[in-house]
């Protein structure tokens, strides 16, 4: 076992450099802690960033072999192209497997910021409905703890990060700390306007961490539009130019890049984890990192994997497993189904130069809410994202001149994508592969999961409240969708290391420490005790926090 280089026992070990394990160093090491932040990627710059770069000036017009050849799954996301492919994953260095009849997408990125250089950048706070849903219908587990005590770890995390949206008052959508709301455009309101008529639900525009207004040293952005190549006015958020530059500032944060932690290491005298072993991911050289505290942020499937790999005599099925429940009640959102169709009551023209809005509306949750009519057929709910605008009609007919005429005249589009609550079901899981094993010889993930008849339930009336509210607002031509696409494709992936205050069903407590070993702690959507139906990656960022704040409270207390 080779030694790490920096031979430095730190106060904290931070697995991840994404939303949340930014989040982490940034609190831990303006704490004054001693911080290791070990990336399994490499550094990146915003002059690496493509937004601004046309089509053409692509080897292979985004056709590129090589994504085909090394990419095949990563490919799967709209956001891995040619300008950033390498950015994701290799597939053929990184495998896991599923059964033939439950495929799942895993889509993961092994570079300084993780995720949040392509998220999609919705941030939508759960409320009581979603943290306390078992006690509104039965079903699961309450999370441990309630939305008051997360909103003031919301509120810190929005002040922060800068999210653009507008106030709504809704129960079910709790509002955020709001920048200036991006417009919305002219089918939108009108949209807004008659859904609320005739069905008093509500339509708003995205709820997004994209700056309106200079904010916290960060341009406003300007409308370009392709975020998910980067943004050189750092207009979004992602954790390298923010709260991971913040904790470096510090001068109490070391990044370690190219880390590929395969375990975590545990003194069985103490019943302690005492660090890491990484394999440096070029060289294939194995190092150890230590210190008083380790938390896991890799991402929920990874950090699950870390704990499952890292099993000892005395945790042969992994670490803080003894509920047996580490890697089970996998969850990610229920989408694909839908309704989309023209609008015909506007008078426009499409231009290639118009501004290119990086957001789309929300339709909050207006399914089982408390008070109000239960579905028969399915429990939780789903929302809406979506948008209405000029397009150009590339799907015209005919030939030539004709052909081209028909682009330009273009159609005013309007669409409704569902967002639907995944139920935590133990036959939802992950464990480790008995052969399989990634480049670094560590083994890798068995992921079993599928959507189930609730969800399904689910989708299918999206498709029918989707159509029906398009063609309130005057649509024509409304295409219904009802399949529910295979999961993964939501990128939204939670649970596996749930929280909750019984360790008998559960593997952390209110605070993201792990029952059965004090000083580790896993801080991302690994915790989710369930899933709700709006993006996951506010809520994480803010349950960090909240688990740092408590974190750093115990090191002044000397524990």
């Amino acid at each position: 076992m080779l030694q790490d280089s920096h031979s430095v026992h730190y106060d904290a070990i931070v697995v991840g450099s994404g939303a949340t394990g930014g989040w982490a160093a940034k609190k831990l090491s303006e704490a004054g802690l001693k911080v290791a932040l070990l990336e399994a990627g490499r550094n990146i710059s915003p002059q690496e960033f493509t937004e601004h770069m046309p089509a053409y000036q692509l080897d292979y017009r985004n056709l590129s072999p090589e994504i085909v050849r090394t990419r095949p799954i990563q490919k799967m996301c709209y956001a891995c192209m040619e300008y950033n492919y390498d950015w994701f994953v290799n597939d053929l260095e990184n495998p896991y497997r599923t059964p033939e009849d439950k495929p799942f997408t895993w889509q993961r990125l092994r570079i300084v910021g993780g995720r949040t250089l392509v998220w999609a950048r919705k941030t939508f706070r759960l409320s009581n409905l979603d943290f306390k849903a078992a006690s509104h219908d039965g079903y699961g587990e309450d999370w441990p703890f309630s939305y008051e005590d997360l909103a003031p770890y919301y509120d810190e995390v929005e002040r922060y990060v800068g999210i653009s949206g507008m106030a709504e008052g809704h129960p079910a959508l709790p509002d955020s700390q709001f920048l200036p709301p991006m417009a919305m455009t002219c089918g939108e309101k009108l949209l807004r306007e008659r859904v609320k008529k005739h069905f008093g639900r509500t339509v708003t525009i995205g709820r997004t961490a994209i700056l309106t207004r200079n904010h916290n040293g960060r341009a406003a952005c300007h409308y370009c539009g392709p975020c998910e190549r980067g943004c050189v006015t750092l207009s979004y958020f992602s954790s390298p130019f923010t709260t991971l530059r913040d904790a470096l500032d510090t001068g109490n944060c070391t990044l370690i890049t190219n880390a590929v932690v395969s375990e975590v290491n545990v003194d069985n005298e103490t019943n302690r984890a005492r660090g890491v072993t990484y394999v440096h991911r070029l060289t294939h050289k194995t190092y150890e990192v230590s210190a008083r505290v380790v938390i896991l942020c890799a991402q929920a499937l990874e950090s699950t994997r870390i704990l499952l790999n890292s099993a000892t005599g005395e945790h042969s099925n992994g670490l803080s497993n003894s509920s047996g429940l580490l890697g089970k009640y996998l969850m990610d959102h229920a989408v694909g189904a839908g309704a989309s169709g023209e609008l015909t009551d506007f008078d426009f023209k499409k231009s290639a130069s118009d501004p290119n809005r990086p957001n789309g509306i929300y339709i909050i949750r207006f399914r089982n809410l408390k008070g109000h009519k239960q579905h028969p057929r399915f429990i939780r709910g789903y929302g809406f994202q979506g948008g209405s605008n000029p397009e150009f009609y590339f799907d015209a007919q005919g030939f030539g001149a004709e052909y081209k005429k028909a682009v330009k005249a273009g159609i005013y589009g309007i669409r409704l994508i569902g967002f639907g609550e995944c139920l935590p079901r133990l036959d939802n899981y992950v464990d480790i592969d008995p052969e399989l094993k990634d480049a670094w010889g560590i083994p890798a993930l068995r992921i079993h999961m599928s959507h189930g008849p609730n969800e399904k339930a689910m989708m299918e009336d999206a498709a029918i409240t989707g159509a029906e509210m398009l063609e309130a607002a005057g649509a024509r031509n409304i295409i219904l969708n009802s399949n529910v696409a295979m999961p993964g494709m939501a990128i939204h992936e939670v649970g596996t290391a749930r929280m909750g205050h019984n360790r008998k069903k559960s593997v952390l407590n209110a605070y993201n420490q792990t029952h059965d070993i004090e000083n580790l702690f896993v801080m991302d959507g690994s915790c989710f005790a369930s899933s709700g139906c709006q993006n996951p990656t506010l809520t994480m960022m803010a349950i960090t926090c909240r688990a740092c704040d408590h974190l750093i409270e115990r090191f002044r207390k000397g524990g």
